[in-house]
């Protein structure tokens, strides 16, 4: 049998596609709520916003990295 490991399950294109989703709408909204001010006055630093999506979309990929790997040890225990 030729099992995705952990890593390449959540390195797949579907997983990246559902942890850049997570990171659309939690960045986003993230966004507006510690930047909205900044945005409204023009003084948006981007450093931060950029940060404000990258972190969701790693929480995301950690998420799916740590169920496939979880998953796939109670595959084994069961074998």
């Amino acid at each position: 049998m030729n099992e995705k490991t952990p890593l390449q399950q959540c390195l797949s294109p579907r997983m990246l596609r559902q942890s850049m989703i997570v990171s659309l709408v939690v960045g986003s909204i993230l966004t507006i709520i510690n930047q909205g001010d900044a945005m409204l006055a023009g003084h948006l630093n981007m450093v931060k916003v950029v940060l404000t999506y990258i972190v969701p979309f790693l929480v995301s990929t950690y998420g799916a990295w740590n169920m496939a790997r979880v998953a796939r040890a109670a595959r084994m225990a069961m074998a």
